[in-house]
């Protein structure tokens, strides 16, 4: 921002003529270039953050991807038509211990990002990286040991582990009422009165005693 701020201070000298005015946009030049030097230096995520808030066009969030595992990486697979055709530069990933985010700068006039935060298992920053392939991105995310994730994010495995308690249960009967009553939930019309209609006939099976009982 402050480097636009002096972009417009530098074009707005060249259009002034009275002396007054002169001196007040050279006192505010002076003043901006001294800020823009005595600025931190940007760490790498806020690079990939200035650079999103700075790309022009529009910006498209990445839901779709692809993943496997070795022993030794996790490996995000993300299908953009066209990618290797980018000069690298414009292909960038930065990489932090439990995160990683994507960004693919004017592919056919659009950004493409993808954030990964809270993944399962730390990563190692220096031994991950990205390849671009044929139609594709390859993100490699070196695993810091060498052990199987059963998800990529935190999020995902507390996700699983809710629906695991909801229905794994002792009782087997227990375990089939949550399942009908999640496929009830969840289902179109159809799959209501076919439930529906199931539990009568069921209810009325067993008041006529047609299903045997354990003696």
């Amino acid at each position: 921002q402050l480097l636009k701020d002096l972009e417009e201070v530098k074009e707005l000298l060249t259009k002034a003529t009275r002396k007054r005015l002169r001196d007040v946009l050279m006192t505010e030049k002076h003043k901006l270039e001294l800020e823009i030097k005595n600025q931190p230096p940007l760490k790498p995520k806020d690079v990939v953050e200035e650079e999103k808030s700075s790309l022009g066009g529009y910006t498209v969030k990445i839901n779709n991807y692809g993943w496997d595992q070795s022993d030794k990486f996790i490996k995000i697979y993300v299908s953009l038509t066209g990618v290797q055709k980018l000069p690298a530069e414009n292909v960038q990933v930065n990489f932090t211990e439990r995160s990683f985010d994507l960004l693919v700068k004017n592919l056919s006039g659009k950004n493409y990002t993808m954030t990964f935060n809270n993944l399962l298992k730390p990563i190692s920053v220096e031994g991950s990286s990205r390849k671009i392939k044929t139609d594709m991105v390859l993100v490699m995310c070196k695993k810091k040991r060498e052990e199987k994730w059963d998800c990529l994010t935190q999020v995902e495995k507390e996700s699983k582990e809710k629906e695991k308690a909801a229905y794994d249960t002792s009782d087997p009967s227990e375990g089939l009422m949550n399942l009908l009553k999640k496929m009830y939930a969840e289902g179109d019309d159809e799959m209501k009165r076919t439930i529906n209609k199931a539990w009568v006939e069921s209810r009325e099976k067993q008041s006529k005693g047609d299903i045997p009982m354990d003696i």
